[in-house]
Order: structure tokens, then C-alpha cells, then sequence
């Protein structure tokens, strides 16, 4: 009888990765440092500053990090998501505009939170299904992510902060500090 073979699971899914606890949510952002997570699509890195900028003025939220993801396709690595959880106090992570970039932003954030992060992760209308079917693989079907009007990366200042705008009450309910 030949030897057994080890299959990988192409969806990347980990029987063990089913907890769909979130982290604990903050009851005030006041001084509290963000995180953001860019995965490298055109706009992500304007938004996530928009939104940044508006929790530090109108929430009392302290500084604002930038981090970068290596590719827009797959989920930060793991030795990223450690370094944000030891620098920051929650994370906003944008921008999913095409299907395999929302699910990886909706990857991130599931990662994130079982980590213990408070974190939202941000997708474009168009990509819903994409960023559901990954909460779905993650074990984490009910994930909380949110969408922004598709599109983003061809938008000019003014209107991603329309967006940001348009964002900014469910990004409060989302980290649990609704205003």
C-alpha cells in the first residue's frame, strides 16, 4: 500500500482558525494609536489618512502608523500583523476594489482581531461577496467588514473624502465607539 500524501487546501482555510470572538472594543478612541494597514492599491494610503485624520480631530484619537503590506492579493504576513498589534491600539485596513484584494483585506482583519486587535476592514461595494466568501474560509462568516461606494482608486482628494464621510459613522459602530 503506498505511503499517504499531505493535501493543501487551496482556500488557505485552517480547521483550527474558527474563532469568531472579536477583541475587545475600546469605549473611547481618545489617545488611542491607529494602525493602518495599506495594501498597496491606488488610493488605500489617502483614505486610511482621511479617516485617521478625522478620528484624531473629531474623536481625540492619538497618532496615526502606516504599514504596508508586501501584495494586495494575500494577507499580511505574519511577522506585520505581530508588529502592529505591539504598536497600536486598534486598525483601519483598505482598501479591497478588486476580488482578490478584498479578501485579503478581510483576511487581515480577522487575523487582526484574533490577535486581539479591534480592527475595520474596508472593501468597495462591488466586492462584497468576495470579502463574505473569505469571512466564510476564515471560520468567521459574521465578520463585520465594511464597504466604501466602488470605486476608490479613481477618485481625487475631495472625493475619497466623500468617502471617508460617508465611512466614518460605521467605522465608529464597528470599533464600538458609535458616537
Amino acid at each position: 500500500m503506498a505511503g499517504r500524501e499531505k493535501l493543501l487546501d487551496p482556500t488557505g482555510f485552517d480547521e483550527r482558525a474558527t474563532d469568531s470572538t472579536l477583541a475587545p472594543r475600546p469605549t473611547s478612541l481618545r489617545g488611542l494609536r491607529i494602525g493602518m494597514l495599506d495594501n498597496t492599491k491606488p488610493n488605500a494610503v489617502l483614505l486610511l489618512q482621511e479617516i485617521a485624520g478625522e478620528l484624531q480631530r473629531r474623536y481625540g484619537a492619538g497618532e496615526s502608523i502606516l504599514y504596508t503590506k508586501d501584495y494586495f492579493g494575500t494577507p499580511a504576513k505574519d511577522d506585520l500583523l505581530k508588529q502592529i498589534v505591539e504598536e497600536c491600539d486598534v486598525v483601519i485596513t483598505a482598501v479591497g476594489d478588486c476580488g482578490s484584494c478584498s479578501a485579503a483585506t478581510v483576511a487581515d482583519g480577522i487575523l487582526l482581531e484574533r490577535l486581539g486587535m479591534p480592527t475595520v476592514s474596508i472593501v468597495s461595494d462591488s466586492f462584497l461577496v468576495s470579502g463574505a466568501a473569505m469571512a466564510k474560509v476564515q471560520g468567521f462568516p459574521g465578520f463585520d467588514f465594511l464597504a466604501a461606494q466602488h470605486p476608490v482608486a479613481s477618485l481625487d482628494e475631495e472625493e475619497i473624502r466623500g468617502r471617508m464621510q460617508a465611512l466614518m459613522p460605521e467605522v465608529l459602530r464597528v470599533l464600538g465607539v458609535e458616537s
